[in-house]
């Protein structure tokens, strides 16, 4: 810190009980050496002031006329003459035995207080070098300023016990984050798959539901199958999640009335418990399970820009059993100009193939197009591919370029079709070498082979 540290020796006086003027912590510094041997602290006792440059300075010493308010006054005069920079030199110790002199550079500050019906200001002394620490001056004695130097020690573990840490806040620039740091802009690529506890009498709506652990795997056969049909995704996470809903009839009895402990704790493996609320209504939580993935190596975006001619889009595409669109075949015509050549799509499909992928498509015009959800009677939530197949048909008709994406298994993407060979380059490559007015077509077929033929 820069504050100097001397050492002096005065004469052998006796600590007395008499009248000095001291040092007042009255607001703390936001550094860590607030508590250091260089920082005026509570109970150092003032034996200089020196206000101003060296050629014009005011210098007061101990002992000081009227105490605490001569030096006001002297604080006072200074402030009304512009002259607020101040330099006080302080005793740590006795008089009489071995002690320390330190010294506060400073700027006089007014603080209004009451007093007499009134407000009149009150000048502190705030530090050039952390403007956080403040100090004032106050009356007392000698004695009681060694017993506060004494119990430093002591104050600094108290003052341990109660600090505290602060909330801060961060003014977050989220658009900017959301836009930069996501590779689809305004979408993440955090995947979830909601399975609700299977109702053992789907006709009934009156039905009990299986457990949860019945649900927690079927969660995980959706996901292992999944995998294993060649879709590239990688476990995040899984966790239960209440829904509510209303029971009635044998569920509400089952579940409601649940008031003991043995009765609670029964409720951890439940996928159905419930209360009644105030108007006497049977309220029920389903306990379901939300499955998190992501895909293995990111999304690939294409775009397939369409031409006068373009008969069919060049691709087929199909439905795997957990609800995964993807495209299942590719025209092999080297002499025609198809969509899915221009595009890449039949190298991507080729590349999936290769190493035991499917080429899933994730969006349409950044429209999510996965599986979302597993009702109680067991059928999966998906899109549908014969809707699918129609729309990306009525863009080749209406010439409107098709966007979509595609779920990547490794970052490594099929060679362009104007070179030989088959080795491969990265998807950052990929994209400097494609611009997007040049990337991908397809015609499709539907649900687990609709083919168009217009």
């Amino acid at each position: 810190m820069p504050f100097e540290r001397q050492q002096s020796v005065r004469g052998s006086f006796q600590a007395s009980n008499s009248a000095v003027v001291a040092m007042d912590c009255v607001a703390g510094s936001n550094i860590a050496e607030e508590w250091s041997d260089d920082m005026i602290q509570t109970g150092d006792i003032v034996e200089e002031i020196r206000i101003g440059g060296s050629t014009d300075s005011i210098v007061a010493k101990a002992p000081f006329k009227n105490g605490r308010n001569g030096i006001q006054k002297i604080l006072h005069a200074s402030s009304k003459r512009g002259n607020t920079l101040i330099v006080v030199k302080v005793r740590r110790g006795s008089i009489s035995t071995d002690h320390e002199l330190v010294e506060l550079q400073a700027c006089i500050v007014p603080r209004e207080t009451a007093s007499g019906g009134g407000r009149r200001p009150v000048y502190v002394l705030r530090s050039i070098h952390d403007p956080n620490y403040t100090v004032a001056f106050v009356n007392t004695t000698e004695n009681d300023c060694l017993l506060i130097q004494g119990s430093r020690n002591t104050r600094v573990v108290n003052a341990l016990s109660k600090a505290q840490l602060q909330h801060g806040y961060v003014d977050y620039p989220w658009e900017k984050k959301i836009k930069e740091s996501l590779s689809i802009a305004g979408s993440t690529s955090l995947l979830s798959f909601l399975v609700f506890p299977k109702a053992t009498d789907p006709t009934d709506n009156n039905s009990r539901f299986n457990n949860l652990n019945d649900t927690l795997a079927r969660a995980n056969a959706w996901f292992n199958s999944a995998l294993a049909s060649g879709v590239p995704i990688v476990f995040m996470n899984v966790q239960a999640e209440g829904v509510l809903t209303k029971i009635s009839g044998e569920s509400a009895s089952a579940t409601v009335n649940s008031g003991t402990l043995s009765d609670s704790s029964n409720l951890a493996n439940a996928s159905l418990y419930g209360f009644e609320d105030y108007h006497g209504v049977d309220i029920g939580v389903m306990k379901t399970v939300r499955l998190w993935f992501t895909p293995a190596a990111g999304e690939f975006p294409i775009e397939i820009e369409l031409l006068e001619g373009d008969t069919k889009l060049g691709f087929t595409v199909s439905r795997t059993e957990e609800g995964f669109i993807y495209i299942s075949a590719v025209s092999e015509e080297d002499n025609v100009d198809l969509p899915s050549t221009r595009s890449y799509v039949r190298e991507l499909y080729h590349e999936a193939k290769r190493s035991s992928q499917l080429l899933v498509i994730s969006r349409l015009s950044n429209e999510k197009i996965l599986p979302w959800m597993a009702s109680s009677s067991g059928d999966i939530r998906c899109f549908d591919t014969i809707s699918l197949s129609q729309k990306l048909s009525l863009h080749r008709h209406a010439l409107k370029p098709i966007r979509m994406h595609v779920l990547m298994w490794e970052k490594q993407m099929p060679t362009s079709p104007n070179t030989s060979g088959h080795g491969g380059v990265t998807v950052e490559q990929l994209m400097r070498s494609i611009t997007f007015n040049d990337q991908m077509g397809s015609d499709i077929i539907g649900e687990q082979s609709f083919r168009f033929t217009d």
